[in-house]
């Protein structure tokens, strides 16, 4: 065969290769949007359309309140995160090491379950207003003033202590990323510390922060666990109140539709950041700042500003936790406490295995040949990430269902067996619907990941031999190692903690800790729940160590 002929046959089986790629991608996100496929249609064909009547009453309301909630949570996380991620990354004071990776602590812990505890702490009847009244002699609440809890004001600041760290971990990569000789010049050419962070710092890091205060509303707008605590009426409380309360499916779907709408305009701008604002290294040679050393009162208010958060968002819940878990130990343990935790431990790790596979897959696959109609798909699988947990669990049930039935009957039809429901309330239903769910999250991060490789890296594999497979296995995959950790260790975290999907899909009699801890937590029996709460919280922190170890090693891997 001749050279040119030969070519010519290289350059066809790799097209093909690549063609298969490309079909296969599309069927990943096909799959993965199949539920908010299904969802689509029962808001757009309801069996009974209560859209005028949702329009004219309350749908505002849930608008109002879940912008507000939003827009709290937004400014409260890009503080906190933003400047706490500053100090520990370009100041040194009392505490420093250890803030770096203790800031990552909250983290681990379920909103609600924070929720429960400062409940418990801050109402009437707690600890604290009681030690009040009998220090000052009040004897009713017509007597003094105290912050509510159970209001948007508390619900922002339990999500906030929480979901901060999101900002926190892409902001100190992103600084630590900064070549350290950026800054000098700065500080060279006469701007103080202030003026630097302002004037070359944040707008160097705004891309990453962007990302993180993008994740945190994602995480804000699908919570349920703490606004149903609190009685706070968003968009997320309606899908649950139209549907359970009402009986309306459909009326359900519309509301989730309009909170499909809330992530979609919020993925528009975050993309929209990206595309405005590229900043490469032009130095051959990577070198980190030097820390400023802070002196007299700033260094203890840097150590102040860093241990509230900590202190408020994982110290105080997670030892009242701890008391409790020992206090009431032998009322809350069971004998099917470690298949719980067993369970939870298996679907976090299949998940995030999953997750990661898949988005490696698709994301791979946009690269290769891109194009507009798999670009659009991967974007709408995406969207999982915005359907309540209930809401997802509809979605999956309908085409499930339609499954079994339809492959019950031709089994009967052919060979007279019946095999009875196949996928429907069954682990894979579960592991189904967090692959859904957290599908954004690791698509967005290996999206990112493969973003930071030059093209040139991959013409190179491919000039030598290599098809895409090949250049993937030896080129993309060793490269994006950080990456893939960092992805996998978000899921898992957020799959330890998932509620919704996992109380509707799961099999019968199969229980997770956050089910386990649901069951007590929302009938106020904080005490029993403790023990599981407090499982959850230290399974978290191992993912949260190895996030730090990450972002230290490699922070360029960790957007």
């Amino acid at each position: 065969m001749s050279d040119a002929k030969a070519a010519v046959a290289l350059g066809s089986r790799r097209v093909g290769t690549e063609g298969l790629w490309q079909i296969g991608g599309l069927l990943i996100a096909l799959a993965v949007g199949l539920p908010i496929l299904a969802v689509t249609w029962l808001a757009v064909f309801p069996s009974e359309n209560i859209w005028p009547h949702l329009f004219e009453t309350v749908l505002w309301d849930y608008i109002e309140t879940t912008v507000r909630l939003m827009v709290g949570v937004a400014l409260g996380s890009a503080v906190i995160g933003v400047g706490t991620a500053w100090l520990v990354t370009t100041a040194e004071f009392p505490g420093r090491r250890v803030f770096q990776w203790a800031l990552m602590l909250p983290l681990a812990a379920p909103t609600y379950i924070v929720a429960y505890v400062y409940t418990d702490l801050l109402e009437f009847a707690g600890p604290i207003q009681s030690l009040l009244r009998d220090m000052f002699g009040w004897t009713s609440a017509r007597d003094y003033w105290f912050p509510e809890i159970r209001t948007v004001g508390g619900a922002v600041a339990m999500m906030t202590l929480t979901l901060y760290p999101y900002v926190y971990l892409l902001a100190r990569a992103a600084f630590l990323e900064q070549a350290g000789i950026t800054r000098e010049v700065s500080r060279t050419l006469g701007a103080g510390p202030w003026r630097t962070f302002w004037r070359v710092a944040l707008p160097l890091a705004r891309p990453a922060i962007v990302v993180g205060v993008t994740l945190t509303l994602m995480e804000t707008l699908n919570d349920f666990g703490t606004v149903d605590y609190f009685a706070v009426r968003t968009l997320t409380a309606g899908v649950f109140n139209v549907w359970l309360t009402m009986g309306n499916v459909g009326g359900g779907a519309q509301i989730a539709l309009v909170m499909l709408g809330f992530v979609v305009l919020l993925i528009l701008l975050e993309r929209l950041e990206r595309r405005r604002r590229r900043y490469h290294t032009l130095a051959t040679r990577h070198r980190r700042a030097r820390r400023t050393g802070l002196g007299g009162a700033a260094r203890w208010a840097a150590f102040g500003a860093c241990l509230a958060p900590v202190a408020l968002g994982f110290l105080l819940p997670g030892g009242v936790l701890l008391k409790n878990a020992v206090l009431f130990a032998s009322e809350s343990w069971s004998s099917r406490f470690p298949d719980f935790a067993i369970n939870s431990l298996l679907l976090a790790g299949g998940a995030a295995l999953l997750c990661v596979t898949l988005a490696t897959f698709l994301a791979y696959a946009v690269r290769l040949r891109g194009g507009r109609i798999l670009s659009s798909a991967a974007r709408f699988a995406s969207l999982g990430y915005a359907i309540p947990g209930a809401v997802l669990a509809l979605g999956i049930l309908i085409p499930f269902g339609a499954f079994d039935n339809a492959f019950d009957g031709w089994m009967r039809d052919t060979f007279g067996v019946s095999t009875g429901l196949l996928l429907s309330g069954t682990v894979a239903a579960v592991m189904f619907a967090y692959v859904v769910r957290f599908f954004a999250l690791s698509y967005g991060a290996l999206e990112s990941g493969l973003g930071r490789i030059k093209p040139s890296m991959e013409m190179a594999a491919r000039t030598l031999g290599e098809g895409p497979t090949g250049t993937l296995r030896r080129v993309h995959l060793p490269l994006m190692k950080g990456t893939l950790l960092t992805a996998a260790l978000l899921i898992f975290v957020d799959v330890m903690k998932e509620l919704p999907a996992t109380l509707l899909l799961r099999p019968f009699n199969f229980d997770t800790l956050a089910t386990y801890v649901y069951q007590f937590g929302s009938s106020e029996q904080l005490e029993l729940s403790a023990l599981g709460a407090l499982t959850i919280v230290a399974v978290g922190l191992v993912p949260v160590v190895l996030l730090n170890q990450a972002v230290a090693r490699d922070p360029s891997e960790v957007i």
